[in-house]
């Protein structure tokens, strides 16, 4: 036998092998798929809901009833958590009384900051856990009537702005 034939043939050998443990590890990938359950959810609170903790005492009178509400859930250590807040408040200065009013908070201490536009309130692990909070930057839409409208987690300051201009569209304008 020379050099060439055993090659191929080692070759082929090597090749039966790694067919052998790539159909065996799929085998053990199918059979943990039927044994995992799946238990597909939502992440945060059900649109519809009444949202939880919008009593007047709980968030220091910041809410006004009747008017609708974006509570952004925050966290001192998220770079994105601080754009989101900076772009909310500039959003906050551009609109009318009219439109909705934007809340942030914190599980924990906040960052020592200005108040601006936007009221953001500090150690409120509650609303977290009533509002089912997953992730920070995350926000929660609140409809005039006290009912969550969305629940959906932020991952730029660009998704806090499209969710606004979801939520309130901006009026158009007519020409004099």
């Amino acid at each position: 036998m020379d050099f060439t034939t055993s090659a191929v043939i080692a070759s082929w050998a090597a090749i039966a092998l790694l067919a052998l443990v790539v159909s065996g590890l799929i085998r053990q990938v199918h059979q943990l798929s039927r044994t995992q359950q799946h238990h597909p959810g939502r992440v945060g609170i059900a649109p519809g809901a009444s949202a939880p903790g919008l009593d007047p005492a709980a968030l220091d009178g910041l809410l006004t009833p009747g008017r609708a509400a974006l509570l952004l859930f925050l966290d001192a250590d998220c770079r994105t958590c601080a754009d989101v807040l900076a772009e909310a408040r500039a959003w906050t200065v551009r609109q009318d009384a009219a439109a909705p009013q934007v809340l942030g908070f914190y599980a924990g201490a906040g960052p020592q900051a200005e108040e601006g536009a936007v009221p953001v309130r500090d150690h409120r692990p509650e609303l977290f856990t009533a509002y089912d909070i997953p992730a920070t930057p995350y926000a929660v839409a609140i409809d005039p009537e006290g009912r969550i409208a969305r629940s959906e987690p932020l991952g730029s300051p660009t998704a806090l702005l499209r969710l606004l201009d979801d939520i309130q569209p901006a009026t158009p304008r007519s020409l004099p």
